[in-house]
């Protein structure tokens, strides 16, 4: 009798192409075998020799069984601790039609914004909500988390400052959380700028000095402060203030911007998402709106499509590091979109009233605790709290406490000589009288109901202005009208569930639901990030696995998944360089090497990791220039620390001589980093390590299957060669004894998305791996093939094969046709299609990646619509079609103007809308026209349209 379920049976659900479909596509391009392929792609001096030390392909059935008698180690105890982290309920609409639906999960970042309007909709709300409740008129559309968040705020003071701030420094109250101030610190010294850590009183004698102060509000301790004094003597002095805050206390308490504040930053993780041992959540920054173009990350504007609607995109992007570069406000290229969506969402559901019920709540379960410890004897601080108390127990040990509430499954938070508790929407009368009896060292004490009851008069009710008073936040608080929102706003947006998303660099592969199910697992998502380590043994041991694996398909000795997205790999990768030079006195070490066709993360993450960028060429065949690299390499001998290079090239091309390149770094003293971001090529075929790389940093969101999110979230841990492994990031609540400071608040950064990763690795196995690399290969060369002779194709390897990869070339349509990139990429919306990468690593191009798990078919209707634009394009050029008045000059095409009683173009509403056969079938229609980017700039507006001014 044979066992009913195959060990191997995920690999084909994960690979599009059958075995049928291999042999076609092999055919077409004129190979026998996969591995043919590989020997024509691949140089011979990097390939692999034997196989990965991996686990064998198993089935989804049992990979799930395994990681649930994994997770069952985690103890799911009553979280207290605090500390920015704090127990939430997801209202079960949000979770199974958000969180757990891939029509938001696997959409890509909004910059095709005709077929993203339900997500831009969505940051919005993020954004408007952000800004009613700081009191601050802007607001970006999420950052990575607090703690990065006021590194960014930081920054950004500084860049506001000019040269102001040389020789002055930035301060940070000493009661701010203590993962904050550790990280922040970690940004102030790879940016060369001094950090005082002091009293607020301290810091205020000291604030002539400064160009920035970094204030908690309420303080790590509870306390709410009232900062109007240090505000203005900051003013006074030129120093601009940034206030880490919270959100759910902001329904009670005054907002920052009504006392001051330039800046405010925090997470929505407690409107919401779970704790999931540390992300991933949504950050947020509020600030003036005369430093919109000093705000990091990305801002969702509203502009007006070509009918004149209202149509929202991403706004003021030429400040972004795309175009930047170095120059760039910041290196953070993307957000937590999907966590801003949900706790976005959980506004709405709520209301202003539904949210102010909750924080009203939770501070009566706070007070309520407060009296009850007081009549225990126990010294409860005075100040005004919201959610967090702190008490110093009298005649009972601090240790004491802590265990007897462990013993009862509740954590405390340890602050020394006193206990930090932190109530939240979760906590109940029974948390409440637990808590109440860990204090009471044996005697009897029970609060009464009336104590108990969750809703007594809130004492800090001192906000005055209103907030979220749009109507899109007071409309949907049934079920059925929160269903239909969210669903109306899904089907504005295209997603892997609709189509393929060919994405050069991107690399938008399946993300299955086997992959999926564990992050929503209790064991995972209700754990804090600073839980005790007997309680967390199941991650553990998830994390000594992955990290395990990923050492081995890279070839490195450690690897760390702290860094919470690829613009943080590449910074601690960069950190982890600089800390190594330091170590050996060599901190002049600070020129990089940045190939021209970088991406532009790469020369932003090397300034705020302390370098200097020098630029290298790039050869007519899109290589690096080596002589170039020689030359400045040599030139900069003294002083070279890194070379940032990206394999396969970021023109798609496994370059031959990678280990050249290498070599000549190291022999002039430099590290190499290796962005990898193209890992999806190397998996089970070749290894950085083995290449001659000393970092690398992955992206999981990427080549390890944790989804897009619609641009966040995102992982992007480290691996490292030996040397290097003393100067990975440092834990962010105790770095002592860390070489390098943590660059993220929490240690395992995102760490309930990891399991997606783990998944794919368990399920596939070392052949699996190695196929899915192989048919990123093939699918990416089937698809050149077919498009030869229609497209001119730039950029290929020495036998004219290209990686996962490759680029068309434009740039002619627009001289004999009047067609730009921009036309095709539009246009492609009409079939049903996302754009490949637009403009980028060359202007006027296409780079198109098909990842391993597109279907034949699916590759067959993606190149069919190229070639009908091509067409369209042709009939342009020979005068059948209009210069101007052409399906593609007016693309993408909506329902409504198809539709309209009048129809003025010289082409047919057919043509428009249904250009091939298979959108009989079905069709996805932009909600909007073609938007105007430039508008949107000039007029800025980026919270929720008033409702006269929307549809």
């Amino acid at each position: 009798m044979t066992d009913s379920i195959s060990n191997a049976d995920f690999i084909p659900r994960h690979i599009g192409p059958s075995d049928a479909d291999i042999s076609q596509m092999l055919e077409t391009i004129g190979l026998k075998s996969l591995d043919e392929l590989v020997l024509q792609t691949v140089p011979e001096s990097i390939r692999l020799q034997s196989p990965l030390n991996l686990p064998q392909p198993a089935s989804e059935f049992e990979v799930l069984n395994e990681l649930r008698a994994m997770a069952s180690k985690n103890k799911v105890f009553r979280s207290f601790i605090g500390q920015g982290y704090y127990d939430t309920i997801t209202p079960p609409v949000i979770l199974r039609n958000i969180l757990e639906n891939p029509g938001w999960y696997t959409q890509y970042t909004p910059y095709q914004a005709e077929i993203s309007q339900g997500r831009l909709e969505a940051l919005l709300n993020f954004q408007t909500m952000v800004a009613d409740l700081t009191g601050l008129p802007l607001a970006n559309a999420s950052l990575l988390d607090e703690a990065t968040a006021a590194a960014e705020a930081m920054a950004m003071c500084h860049g506001i400052a000019g040269d102001a701030a040389n020789d002055k420094v930035f301060l940070v109250a000493d009661d701010c959380h203590p993962q904050t101030i550790a990280v922040v610190k970690t940004r102030a010294k790879s940016m060369g700028i001094k950090v005082i850590v002091d009293q607020i009183a301290n810091c205020k004698s000291q604030i002539a000095n400064s160009f920035g102060l970094l204030l908690q509000y309420p303080a790590t301790d509870g306390r709410i402060v009232d900062y109007t004094d240090i505000i203005n003597t900051a003013h006074t002095s030129n120093s601009l203030v940034a206030v880490a805050t919270d959100l759910l206390a902001l329904t009670l308490i005054k907002p920052p911007g009504e006392f001051g504040a330039d800046i405010a930053v925090g997470s929505a993780q407690r409107f919401g998402v779970p704790m999931g041992f540390g992300g991933p959540h949504a950050a947020f920054m509020s600030t003036k709106t005369e430093y919109a173009r000093k705000l990091p990350g990305r801002i969702v504007g509203v502009s007006k499509d070509s009918h004149g609607n209202p149509a929202l995109r991403l706004t003021l992007q030429t400040r972004e590091q795309h175009i930047r570069r170095e120059k760039a406000t910041s290196n953070i290229c993307t957000a937590q979109v999907l966590l801003a969506i949900m706790a976005s969402m959980y506004a709405v559901y709520h209301g202003p009233e539904g949210i102010k019920r909750i924080a009203r709540r939770v501070n009566s379960y706070a007070s309520a605790l407060a009296s009850g410890l007081r009549r225990l004897g126990h010294d409860v601080t005075d100040d005004p709290f919201f959610d967090t108390i702190s008490v110093k127990p009298n005649g009972l040990a601090v240790r004491f406490i802590l265990d007897a509430a462990r013993l009862v499954g509740i954590n405390l938070r340890d602050c020394k000589d006193t206990i930090c508790i932190s109530v939240n929407e979760t906590t109940t009368a029974q948390d409440i009288q637990a808590i109440i009896e860990c204090f009471a060292g044996g005697s009897t004490m029970r609060l009464s109901p009336d104590d108990l009851t969750g809703n007594s008069k809130s004492q800090i009710a001192n906000r005055k202005s209103q907030f979220l008073q749009h109507p899109v936040f007071n409309t949907h608080h049934s079920e059925t009208e929160m269903l239909r929102y969210i669903f109306k706003l899904q089907s504005r947006d295209l997603s892997l569930a609709q189509s393929m998303i060919p994405l050069g660099s991107c690399t938008m592969k399946l993300n299955a639901t086997s992959e999926m199910i564990p992050v929503t697992w209790a064991e995972f998502g209700q754990i804090h990030p600073y839980a005790p380590a007997e309680q967390t043994q199941g991650y553990q041991q998830m994390f000594e696995q992955l990290e395990k694996w990923l050492a081995e398909i890279t070839g490195f000795a450690a690897v760390s998944l702290q860094p919470n997205a690829g613009s943080q790999g590449e910074y601690a990768g960069l950190l982890a360089i600089r800390g190594y030079h330091e170590s050996r006195k060599e901190l002049h070490r600070d020129i990089c090497l940045i190939p021209t066709s970088a991406h532009g993360t790469n020369p932003a993450s090397a300034v705020i990791a302390g370098f200097k960028v020098v630029a290298v060429e790039c050869d007519a065949q899109g290589n690096i220039d080596v002589n170039d690299l020689r030359a400045k390499a040599t030139q900069h001998r003294d002083h070279l620390g890194a070379l940032m290079v990206t394999y396969p090239s970021t023109h798609g091309v496994f370059e031959e001589g990678i280990r050249q390149i290498c070599q000549i770094v190291h022999e002039n003293g430099g590290q190499v980093y290796m962005d990898g971001a193209n890992m999806n090529a190397q998996v089970g075929l070749c290894r950085p390590g083995d290449i001659g790389a000393d970092v690398c940093h992955l992206n999981l969101h990427k080549t390890f299957c944790i989804p897009h999110g619609g641009g966040g979230p995102g992982m992007g841990p480290i691996g490292v060669a030996k040397h290097l492994a003393p100067f990975l990031p440092g834990n962010p609540v105790n770095a002592h004894g860390s070489a390098v400071g943590p660059v993220s608040a929490a240690h395992w950064g995102s760490a309930s998305i990891l399991p997606i990763s783990w998944m794919y690795i368990r399920m596939m196995g070392e052949s699996g791996l190695k196929k899915a690399t192989q048919l990123a290969i093939l699918n990416a060369n089937y698809m050149a093939k077919r498009l030869e002779g229609h497209y001119k194709q730039l950029f290929t390897g020495r036998n004219g094969r290209v990686a996962h990869e490759f680029i068309v070339d434009c740039h002619d349509f627009q001289k004999t046709a009047n067609v730009t990139v921009e036309d095709i990429a539009k246009r492609l919306m009409d079939y049903g299609f996302h754009a490949p990468t637009m403009s980028w690593p060359e202007p006027g191009t296409l780079m198109v990646e098909p990842t391993e798990s597109e279907p034949k078919t699916e590759l067959d209707r993606l190149c069919d619509a190229l070639i009908h634009i091509r067409q369209e394009i042709a009939a342009i050029e020979h005068g059948q079609s209009d210069r101007t008045d052409n399906a593609l000059k007016h693309a993408p095409h909506t329902a409504p103007a198809v539709t309209s009683d009048t129809w003025s173009h010289k082409y047919s509403r057919q043509q428009a809308a249904f250009p091939a056969a298979w959108l009989k079938d079905f069709k996805f229609w932009p909600y909007v026209g073609r938007i105007d980017n430039p508008y949107g700039d000039r007029n800025l507006f980026c919270t929720c349209v008033p409702v006269e001014g929307s549809k």
